[in-house]
């Protein structure tokens, strides 16, 4: 008798846990669910006690931008945001999608790239990631010194060039630019530098030029032309209307008269910047991160924050809005 009980409490046993495990299963497919049984709809404010906020370098133009959007979205929300060094654009797309990070600045044509799984992206869509909005050009400097003697993209020929740092937005750039002007990366001594690095060996002689790929005027130049002379190479516009026909992404640019010191306009291309951010923040978290941005963007010192409006918000945004977004630029914009 004491046998039977035995069996029949462990077939009691293994049926509640086949029970529980389906239970649990449904709940996979359903998605995190509240106390109601309602699906949950995103991350809220109470879901974080920090936000991370990913930049690039410290040279770059990323980084001082970075710090201001990070106390506005403290100011507006209540949740500590902090804005930190990183490799930039793709690595910030491949950091948001493995959940390092949950707000990053990208360039419009790099976050087009991780949606597509092309480029640096080949075969490895990243379609968890939603933009925030339109921000500033980043201007494509090719940037040498003076005494080099270097004014055209043909004179970089055997020369050694910093082309950003591996798998940045400026890498591509690089080599999509070089492409136009019957280059390749073999024709070339190229190195993987980021921007501050690419200032420190300019100046030390060990490069000959560098690829920048920001917003102008760009830390890491204007610290190299207090001390050397700097010449951004122009790009002529047939090159460039021969780049924006291949690469639509790209826009043509002109860099101002002072900028640098240099004494006349420079003619050059650029790419967008944007904001991006996490799918699973939720749309009110969303709408006050995005309106802690643009409502207070003429505060920055930096020249580019007189270019973030929200009027202009979605302009070339070429990968889904965040629901919380769309609802502020529906709200600013009707």
């Amino acid at each position: 008798m004491k046998k039977n009980s035995l069996r029949l409490l462990a077939l009691v046993s293994m049926l509640a846990l086949l029970v529980l495990a389906a239970c649990g299963n449904d709940e996979k497919a359903d998605g995190n669910k509240d106390a109601d049984g309602n699906k949950d709809e995103g991350k809220t404010e109470q879901d974080y006690k920090f936000l991370s906020l990913l930049t690039g370098g410290t040279q770059g133009t990323y980084y001082p931008l970075g710090g201001s959007f990070a106390e506005f979205i403290t100011e507006e929300t209540g949740i500590k945001t902090t804005a930190e060094v990183s490799q930039a654009s793709a690595a910030n797309m491949t950091a948001l999608k493995d959940g390092d990070a949950n707000i990053a600045f990208v360039q419009t044509d790099i976050a087009y790239y991780a949606s597509k799984g092309e480029m640096m992206f080949d075969g490895d869509v990243i379609d968890d990631v939603s933009a925030i909005g339109a921000l500033y050009p980043e201007t494509v400097q090719l940037v040498t010194l003076k005494k080099n003697n270097i004014k055209t993209f043909e004179d970089l020929k055997g020369k050694s060039i910093s082309i950003g740092a591996p798998g940045s937005g400026t890498a591509a750039n690089a080599e999509q630019l070089l492409e136009i002007h019957g280059l390749a990366l073999s024709d070339i001594k190229a190195q993987n530098l980021d921007f501050g690095e690419s200032q420190e060996s300019l100046q030390a002689g060990q490069i000959d030029a560098a690829f920048i790929t920001a917003g102008t005027p760009t830390g890491a130049v204007e610290g190299l032309n207090a001390t050397s002379e700097v010449f951004v190479i122009p790009v002529e516009e047939d090159k460039a209307d021969e780049l924006i026909e291949k690469y639509p992404y790209y826009t043509k640019e002109i860099i101002p008269a002072g900028t640098y010191g240099s004494k006349e306009e420079t003619p050059a291309v650029s790419v967008g910047a944007m904001l991006v951010m996490q799918n699973d923040i939720s749309e009110e978290l969303g709408y006050q991160i995005t309106k802690a941005i643009y409502e207070n963007a003429s505060k920055i010192q930096h020249a580019k924050g007189a270019l973030i409006k929200a009027e202009n918000g979605l302009n070339g945004i070429g990968i889904p809005v965040h629901p919380g977004a769309q609802k502020y630029f529906d709200e600013v914009n009707k």
